[in-house]
Order: structure tokens, then sequence, then C-alpha cells
């Protein structure tokens, strides 16, 4: 199972947010490069980076070029989202050097721009992202929630030639309350797809539960607030996802 250090990008710099709320932001680093440096030096072998001002619709310039820094300090790979709306958004981050994009919104609403990007990119670039609140899709900065349930979108997806989703639940999200495995692992078996999960890491013992659903398709998870926080070792998270 892999682990992914999250990194959160909004003006430039490293943030949490709590269930997505834009209004509860704790910034955690000024320079973004300076964390990316830290999680590989203690094991990392990928990143999760994600761009909220892009999420919101928001350019967030300052955002892609704190990403580029980053892909300049570390060889590790980096899977990418927040606001990619395009085939050539997908085109532009690859060129960068991001080794999986990440499309959300556009996967409900322009799926097209999956079915091209697959194409194009084949299934090992290119990752959808499934936010649910209550089990139904939060889409634009989950700051709207559709009537479609996460687990018809993965299935619908699995179809199109997708490999990989990333699921968040949204309300553990940032809070620290433990992870929704039993959600993460029937989303998994329902669609047939590799899934990461993504959304209230708060222990050690989140890890393990999930290292327990590898056989269901579980095969990553996102660590952001419980690193940021001390509450995890990303050293002892990676050793039990190893199998130690």
């Amino acid at each position: 199972m892999i682990i992914y250090p999250a990194i959160d990008l909004r003006g430039g710099r490293c943030v949490r947010l709590q269930r997505g709320d834009f209004a509860a932001e704790t910034v955690f680093a000024e320079d973004p490069v300076q964390m990316a440096l830290r999680w590989v030096a203690e094991g990392a072998s990928w990143l999760h980076i994600v761009n909220l001002d892009g999420a919101l619709g928001l350019e967030g310039a300052c955002n892609l070029e704190a990403l580029r820094r980053i892909l300049s300090a570390v060889s590790v790979p980096i899977q990418f989202g927040g606001g990619v709306r395009s085939s050539t958004d997908v085109d532009r981050l690859l060129g960068e050097g991001v080794t999986r994009v990440i499309l959300g919104t556009v996967a409900l609403n322009k799926p097209k721009v999956v079915r091209d990007s697959l194409r194009r990119h084949g299934p090992d670039h290119i990752v959808v992202g499934i936010d649910a609140r209550e089990g139904r899709v939060a889409v634009h900065g989950w700051t709207d929630t559709s009537a479609i349930l996460a687990a018809d979108l993965a299935q619908r997806m699995a179809v199109m030639g997708v490999a990989r989703v990333v699921y968040t639940d949204i309300g553990r999200d940032g809070m620290l309350s433990g992870v929704n495995a039993e959600a993460t692992a029937r989303l998994a078996r329902a669609s047939g797809l590799r899934v990461i999960a993504s959304g209230g890491v708060a222990s050690l013992e989140d890890i393990r539960t999930l290292k327990r659903c590898e056989g269901d398709g579980v095969e990553g998870a996102i660590i952001g607030m419980a690193l940021y926080r001390g509450r995890v070792s990303l050293p002892e998270a990676l050793m039990i996802a190893q199998g130690g």
C-alpha cells in the first residue's frame, strides 16, 4: 500500500482545511517546497498535491509555480489535482513532469475530458477524484453536492477505462476523526477500481485498517492533517503500509 503525504496549496503556501471549508484554513508552511523535501526525507515514495485555488475556479498561478519548484526539488512521482478542466490542462501538467493528474468535477460534468485524456495518456497517468458528502458526489471545490452517488460515478469511470480513483469522505477530511475504511472498501469492491483513501486518517490504526482492505482494491492512503499535527509518524505509517 502506498502512503501519499498531502500538500495542499493556496496562495502559494502549504495549508490544510477542515471538511474542505476555506474559512477553516491553517497555514503550515510559507514555502511548500520545504514540506515536500521533509516528506521525501522521511521516506515518501509519492506526493499528493492539490491546487485549492484552482478547485475554486481561480487560476492559482502561484500554486502552479510552487508545483514547478517542488518538481525541481524532488525526484519522487507526484499526483496533482485541483481545477483541471480540460485535456489541454492535463497535457500541460504531464508535460511539466507530473506523473498522475487527478480529474474531479469534469469527471461528472465533462466525461469527454476523461475519455480523451485516457486515450492520449493511458490509465496510469489519469486518476479520477471522487469526493463524497453523505455518499453523494461533491463538485466545484466541494461547494456543491450533486444527486449522483459516488458508487455510480465510480462504476461509470470503470466502464470508461479508468483504473484508479481517489475517494474522499468530505465529512472527515481534516477532522482527524478516523478514515471511512468501510465506505472506501465498498466503493472498490463495487467498481473494481483501485482506490486511494483520503479524508480522516488520524492514527496508525487507520493505516492498519486500510492495509487490511488491500484485497478489496484499496491501494493507498493520503495523509494530511495527521502528519502536520504530529498525530502520525510518516516512517511508522510507511512501515505498516509495507507490511511491517
